[in-house]
């Protein structure tokens, strides 16, 4: 860390308190699980509205069931200046996703009250509703809800006997406000978050400027071969659907390295493998492969989807297995940050002497529903060996302090930068 905590103008001690609270509200026999529409998940929150308040914050939860914290700015209409992050946590995940953005936004809000400086714009903390993948198999539910994004299909979604509408109630939204959500006054949206990977522990750079959020594309290939005895079919006379998708595995990762050797990020993980009939004495007669490309660049993807084609006709060719061209579940764009946010990050990060580098978000986070609808920009600090989604998850209290104060200055600049530019990024 850079600089030490009494030069900053956001405390360890609150950040840390915050954090430690929260951790204690878990399943008694899972570590650090909250999951989103569970009664641990509640309690979190109502700690969370009692912490909100007592750092002179107004609160309510919007249509999504987004719990929001409002400090008025001096000047009404001018707009919002957002922040936040999610308290939701993975099935036995960690004390620091998403609980470590809350605790430093929630600590710019205290320390701007504290320091008595008032924002033209208003302030909000956000504590965004299942960012995670909920019980319902859906996640960001409250960023896209409050960008007017959320799917009308998806409140029929069913956990049990519960459906997301009856979910979404139960956190204190309200469906049949969502169509009228979409924000239209948020100015500017920044995150704090973990790294969740190992880069700046590794180059002992205190603060990550996220240049962009990797586009997600899934991609499913299914191989079909041939059912045979195991034991009675020559081995020059089999369609083995399992040998030709292990090709399609290696060849995948192989497509993968060499893309990722470019100047921006991208990642493949065929990490969904089925086989059929799955018996020890039977020749493979299918298989089914799901592959989660992240690119931080489109082109990048689209270099990626040309050649996994590719590669599964010269696996047919040489099997002899038919398999279907390669088939698009999913895929989500990238979603750059805004320049004028990462500039005032940037500069903050000047100011407080600490070290930075730029960097892609190989996960999906809230800011790029909210990139949808304003200007948003991200920050990370180290996690421990870069662990994340697991009970051994660990941030260092200092360096989520000090990007707290990244961007407690970057709110401050901000509050002027933005009266200066029109919407499209121009000087006024």
């Amino acid at each position: 860390m850079a600089v030490p905590d009494g030069n900053l103008p956001v405390r360890a001690e609150a950040i840390g308190d915050l954090i430690a609270e929260l951790s204690r509200i878990t399943e008694p026999d899972r570590p650090y699980t909250r999951r989103a529409f569970t009664p641990r998940f509640l309690q979190g929150r109502a700690f969370l509205d009692r912490a909100f308040r007592a750092a002179g914050l107004e609160t309510r939860i919007d249509a999504a069931g987004n719990l929001i914290g409002r400090r008025k700015g001096r000047r009404p209409g001018l707009g919002t200046i957002m922040l936040g992050s999610h308290s939701d946590t993975v099935p036995e995940g960690g004390r620091f996703d998403g609980i470590a953005g809350l605790a430093a936004a929630l600590e710019v809000a205290r320390g701007l009250e504290e320091n008595g400086i008032r924002l033209d714009h208003d302030l909000e903390i956000v504590d965004f509703l299942a960012e995670e993948v909920s019980i319902f198999g859906v996640s960001c539910i409250g960023s896209r809800g409050m960008a007017g994004l959320l799917p009308d299909g998806w409140l029929s979604r069913q956990a049990g006997d519960l459906t997301l509408r009856q979910g979404l109630i139960e956190a204190g939204g309200d469906p049949s406000r969502l169509a009228a959500l979409k924000r239209t006054d948020i100015r500017a949206f920044l995150e704090l978050h973990i790294e969740q990977g190992p880069v700046l522990e590794a180059e002992r750079s205190d603060i990550g400027l996220v240049t962009a959020i990797a586009g997600i594309t899934r991609v499913e290939i299914v191989v079909e071969g041939r059912a045979d005895h195991a034991g009675t079919t020559p081995m020059d006379r089999r369609i083995d659907a399992l040998s030709a998708g292990a090709r399609l595995v290696t060849g995948v990762e192989a497509i993968a390295r060499q893309l990722s050797e470019g100047p921006t990020h991208f990642t493949a993980t065929v990490g969904e493998f089925a086989i059929e009939p799955n018996a020890a004495n039977v020749v493979p007669s299918r298989a089914r492969l799901l592959i989660d490309a992240r690119a931080e660049d489109r082109a990048r993807m689209e270099l990626f989807l040309g050649a996994v084609s590719a590669l599964a006709g010269e696996v047919a060719a040489e099997t002899g297995a038919e398999i279907a061209p390669p088939k698009v579940i999913s895929d989500n764009p990238p979603t750059p940050s805004d320049r004028i946010l990462i500039d005032a990050l940037d500069t903050a990060c000047l100011e407080l002497g600490a070290s930075r580098r730029r960097m892609a978000s190989g996960a999906g986070h809230d800011a790029a529903w909210l990139a949808r609808i304003t200007r948003s920009a991200m920050i990370f600090v180290a996690c421990r060996d870069g662990r994340s989604h697991t009970p051994d998850e660990w941030a260092d209290t200092d360096d989520i302090t000090l990007g707290a104060a990244v961007l407690y200055e970057a709110v401050r600049r901000l509050d002027k930068t933005l009266q200066e530019i029109g919407t499209d990024g121009t000087h006024s």
